[in-house]
């Protein structure tokens, strides 16, 4: 049925399930599974809203450890579809809105099928925290499954 299938991680406990549930269900179809990590935007305003350090510094600091975690959570997600037999890609987005880089991404892999875990908030939690996983569900055009 689902032939390639893309899974969004941030490395939480929550998306890790997340991660499980792709890796399982591409190991049961014998798919293949991409992987996507994203650092946000950088924000020298919420880093430092005196602005006495060096922005610049700041910011390949931001970069560096964005780099660092997304391979940590990278390697991670390999590992178990590895475990399981299961061929995947990973894929790390730098700096960009994490909805518009899944689906971006899901669309470069040519993935019929997007895999992503959401806590399920709803009124004044999802209004302030805002939701990547629903902005996904209301912009893909292949199915999102999600794990809560």
């Amino acid at each position: 049925m689902y032939r390639n299938i893309l899974v969004a991680t941030d490395g939480s406990e929550l998306a890790g399930r997340g991660v499980e549930q792709a890796v399982a269900l591409a190991a049961a179809l014998r798919a293949a599974l991409v992987v996507v990590t994203v650092s946000e935007p950088w924000s020298a305003a919420l880093a430092d809203p005196t602005g006495l350090t060096t922005s610049s510094e700041l910011l390949e600091d931001y970069r560096a450890g964005a780099q660092a975690q997304a391979e940590r959570i990278l390697a991670a997600a390999q590992a178990a579809a590895a475990a399981r037999d299961v061929s995947a890609s990973v894929v790390y987005v730098p700096e960009r809105e994490p909805a518009d880089a899944i689906l971006e991404t899901a669309a470069a892999h040519g993935c019929d099928l997007l895999v992503m875990a959401s806590h399920g908030r709803r009124g004044l939690g999802r209004l302030l925290l805002g939701s990547q996983t629903q902005a996904v569900i209301t912009r893909s055009q292949v199915p999102v499954l999600v794990v809560r």
